[in-house]
């Protein structure tokens, strides 16, 4: 088996002022700074996006914007297009977050249109798939997985252009964490689906992040585990000392 590039991404979600984003954002690219062996990438909200990217701009920082509507244009009030995400300074994307899917109404279709648009305006994306409780205590979280992943496949022409983020849904936020032996049988799961469709060499070179109440504590134990290829950071990622440390977690794991 390939070994793959830990990488480990912050999503801050709908918190932090500008002069706390700048404050968050310089500390991060001076603390990851030694790093040679992983990626890291931040995402704040949109108004933080071009500080944010100036900031990381002469480092090995990647950002992120949260989302990105599946339009170049038009009367979408309040929603922001990929050129325009470009214009300020980021290379990547977060799509079909839990919380958009949850609190927001997207669906698979919608996950898909935005990932297509993305990834034909030159910007990668982080794209995130996971199951409810309700569907896990059903026994349905691998169809559920199938489903998405489906739509995810069909709609990335180039696989080396996304990264696949596994978040339980029921483990967000929650402080809830699912096992590693859990965590590590979902990613296994995936990449053999990605097998199964795309090949035995995209499948083995795709990155699959675990996200879901990530923490220092349990960041080990997670990023040890064989298909599980870094971590999508909530929480911790909004404090420099936590997200630095997970990172730095990883920088040693990749090492070995």
């Amino acid at each position: 088996m390939m070994k793959r590039e830990l990488f480990i991404a912050g999503n801050w979600k709908m918190n932090l002022n500008l002069k706390d984003s700048l404050q968050l954002a310089g500390a991060v690219v001076k603390g990851t700074s030694k790093f040679d062996n992983i990626k890291v990438l931040i995402s704040p909200t949109f108004i933080s996006l071009v500080i944010v990217s100036h900031a990381a701009e002469d480092s090995s920082v990647l950002v992120a914007a949260q989302d990105c509507h599946f339009e170049a244009s038009g009367a979408f009030t309040g929603e922001i297009s990929a050129d325009m995400i470009k214009s300020a300074g980021a290379d990547w994307v977060i799509i079909g977050h839990s919380e958009r899917r949850k609190l927001f109404g997207e669906n698979d279709e919608a996950v898909a249109k935005k990932l297509k648009n993305v990834l034909q305006n030159g910007l990668k994306a982080i794209v995130c798939i996971g199951e409810s409780l309700e569907e896990r205590e059903a026994g349905i979280q691998n169809d559920v997985i199938r489903k998405q992943l489906d739509y995810i496949l069909e709609a990335a022409d180039d696989l080396s252009k996304i990264v696949i983020a596994y978040e339980p849904v029921w483990a967000i936020g929650t402080g809830k964490t699912a096992t590693p032996e859990q965590a590590e049988e979902m990613h296994k799961y995936i990449r053999d689906l990605i097998k199964k469709s795309s090949g035995e060499e995209k499948a083995e070179s795709i990155l699959i992040l675990y996200g879901g109440s990530v923490s220092l504590p349990n960041a080990k134990e997670l990023l040890s585990s064989p298909n599980i290829d870094g971590a999508l950071i909530g929480g911790a990622s909004l404090k420099a000392d936590s997200f630095i440390g997970i990172a730095e977690v990883a920088e040693e794991l990749s090492k070995e």
